[in-house]
Parts: structure tokens; C-alpha cells; sequence
């Protein structure tokens, strides 16, 4: 009998070790009606403690003169829904590449065209040739046909393809939210502090979602200051682990950008011992990896590839806030990487059981 070469696997290691049971009532299908109105889980990781608190309260639980890092990152529209120029057939079409990292050249009549990744669904029947006719007299051809739906694809348009996206195209949502885009939507799977220069991401920091404008003004009044950064969540978000061995997982690159005023920020921060709160996976992602890079935080614009699972040390973030994340996903990885992986099974354990509301419309968790 041949023995199965992952019976022996360290359990921090084994993809099974990041199952939960989670009841699909507890899936966050909407925003709450009021962004801080949502329930925050406070993890201990030095004694693993665990409260159950209000978001509106984060302020009393943060360590005196925190820097709370943000990614002001903005969530495009990138969903279109074209047909097959010949049968007629439905096909929906998601741009994966940030717009920064759109190289277009200029064509004949003030068309544009550009290569391009996109996850194209469905998928059967398209090979590269294949030809699709998208809203705002976008046109797409397959060039490539990868796994899992992705494709490297030809696009080509007349105008700013930002404004025919926002005009045309839908948010990309995630699949477990099981309802088509709402009006509320549009301003809530959106940051309070995303910019115009963050526009490209194609799922949203969620954990920032919880903050007001007020929120932030009362924290500053706190003493406690807010740094940004941009990372532009792409096809990693999307990418389930298919492997058992975590170890042999390959993150996709994802674009980022710590500024120069940033990372002197941060710097000055580092120096005078204050604490770096990041909010959310996305901001830890950004600043581990400029620290890996350069060995401190430095001013970056540039892809990472930065894959944090168990066994990582972390050179700069000191406490994270983070909504509550998929079973066996990258991003479960992550947080158990910072906090310890039964400390966090356990925490989720107790969220369920107290009612949590789950994933990127649901609460928020807090880890000292």
C-alpha cells in the first residue's frame, strides 16, 4: 500500500488545518446599515484573550500613538458582460490588470489597444482567435487560455477606459455574495479614504471598510496618525490554494506603491517605538514586503509576490484589523502566520458560535 505523502505533514503546513465549519447564514450578503455599526472580536496574541466589542470602540483598544496604515487603493468596475462575436453567447469578462499596469499604444482613429489578463467565465469554447464584444465598444480577442478561466486577451477602445469601465461595467463582488450588484454598492464595497490615484483593484481592502470620515477624525484627535499606501488587489484574492503542502503555493503578483512621504512616515514611527497598526491583509502584504526587499521600509513602486503562512516573522506590522476570511485561503494563512494558527481557529470557533457576521461585507477582528 502506498502511503499518502502528506500523512505525515507538519500541521501548520496541512491545507485541512485552515477548515472551519462557518453556516452560510452567517456569509455577509450586505453592508451593515451603518459602517462602524459592526461587531469587533478582540484576539490577545500574546495570551490569547478574546473580547467581543462594537467597531465604533476600536479607539480604546489601540496602543497610545498607534500609526494606523490604510490602502487607499479603489475598486474599479472591471466586470463586463459581452457576447461571442460568433454565436451570440453569453461571456463575462474581468480585467485583472491594475490600470497603472495597463501599457496601451494608440491605433489608427484614436483607438487604443492593450494586452491584458482577465478571468473570462465561462471559459468553454473560448481558445485563443476567439473574439468578444464587450459594452462601450470594447473588443476583446483571446490570446492566451490559462487556468481556471484566466486569459491574456487583446482589448481594444476609443476614449479613457477608466470612464467606459465606470460607465459600463459592474463591481466585482465576491462569489459567495450571492445577489447582483446593489446602488448601495457602489459607495460601500468602497473605502471612505480610497483615491482616484489607488482606481485598479478588483476586490476591496475590505477591512476598512468599517471607518467613517468622523472615525478617522476622532482617532487623529486621539493622537494616534494615519499613513497610506496602495496595493491593487488582483488575482491572488481569487486564487483558492490547491495544494495540501501550504508550503508549495505560488502567489500571483499583485502592484504596489508605498510613497516617499510614507515610508519617512513610518521611519520616523519605527524609530520612536510607536506601533504600526495595519488595516487589513493587503496593508501587511505591502509593508512586509518592502521591508523583505530593502530590509527596512523604503519607498517602493513595484509587483510583489510576498507569500506570509506560518513559520513568516513579521519586520514591521505590530497589530492588524482584518474581517474574518475563507476557509483553507491565502489570507486565513496570513493571519494565522501573525497570530498563532489555533489562536485563531480558536477565535473564529467562538466568532461563529457568537453569530459573527463573515467575510468582506462582515465583521472585523482586531489582533494586539
Amino acid at each position: 500500500m502506498t502511503r499518502d505523502k502528506t500523512d505525515h505533514l507538519p500541521v501548520d503546513y496541512d491545507l485541512e488545518s485552515y477548515a472551519f465549519d462557518l453556516p452560510s447564514e452567517q456569509i455577509a450578503q450586505a453592508p451593515c446599515e451603518d459602517r462602524q455599526g459592526s461587531r469587533l472580536l478582540i484576539l490577545d496574541r500574546t495570551s490569547g484573550s478574546i473580547r467581543h466589542e462594537q467597531f465604533s470602540r476600536l479607539g480604546d483598544f489601540l496602543p497610545p500613538r498607534s500609526v494606523i496604515v490604510t490602502n487607499v487603493s479603489k475598486v474599479i468596475p472591471a466586470r463586463l458582460h459581452g457576447r461571442k462575436r460568433t454565436t451570440q453567447g453569453k461571456v463575462e469578462f474581468l480585467l485583472l490588470t491594475p490600470l497603472p499596469a495597463v501599457e496601451c499604444s494608440r491605433i489608427k482613429d484614436g483607438n487604443y489597444r492593450a494586452r491584458v489578463e482577465g478571468l473570462l467565465r465561462p471559459a468553454k469554447g473560448l481558445r485563443p482567435g476567439s473574439r468578444v464584444d464587450l459594452p462601450g465598444e470594447i473588443k476583446l480577442q483571446v490570446e492566451a487560455v490559462h487556468d481556471f478561466g484566466r486569459s491574456t486577451v487583446l482589448l481594444e477602445w476609443k476614449g479613457d477606459l477608466a470612464a467606459i469601465l465606470a460607465s459600463c461595467g459592474s463591481l466585482p463582488l465576491p462569489p459567495y455574495i450571492r445577489r447582483p450588484e446593489g446602488p448601495e454598492d457602489r459607495d460601500r464595497y468602497q473605502t471612505v479614504y480610497a483615491r482616484a490615484e489607488g482606481l485598479g483593484s478588483v476586490a476591496a481592502p475590505t477591512a476598512g471598510l468599517h471607518f467613517t470620515r468622523g472615525h478617522i477624525r476622532n482617532l487623529q484627535a486621539q493622537g494616534h496618525t494615519f499613513v497610506d499606501l496602495i496595493l491593487y488587489v488582483g488575482y491572488g484574492t481569487f486564487t483558492p490554494i490547491r495544494v495540501r503542502d501550504i508550503r508549495t503555493h505560488r502567489m500571483h503578483a499583485e502592484l504596489m506603491q508605498i510613497s516617499e512621504q510614507s515610508a519617512r512616515t513610518l521611519q520616523q514611527a519605527s524609530a520612536a517605538g510607536r506601533p504600526i497598526v495595519a488595516v487589513g491583509t493587503t496593508s501587511v502584504r505591502a509593508l512586509e514586503s518592502a521591508y523583505a526587499r530593502f530590509g527596512e521600509i523604503r519607498a517602493f513602486c513595484g509587483w510583489t509576490d510576498l507569500y506570509l503562512y506560518p513559520g513568516a516573522s513579521f519586520g514591521v506590522v505590530d497589530h492588524l484589523l482584518t474581517n474574518f476570511h475563507l476557509p483553507r485561503s491565502s489570507l486565513i494563512l496570513m493571519v494565522a502566520a501573525f497570530a498563532g494558527r489555533q489562536q485563531v481557529l480558536d477565535a473564529y470557533e467562538q466568532a461563529v458560535a457568537s453569530g459573527y457576521r463573515f467575510f468582506s461585507y462582515g465583521d472585523a477582528m482586531f489582533i494586539k
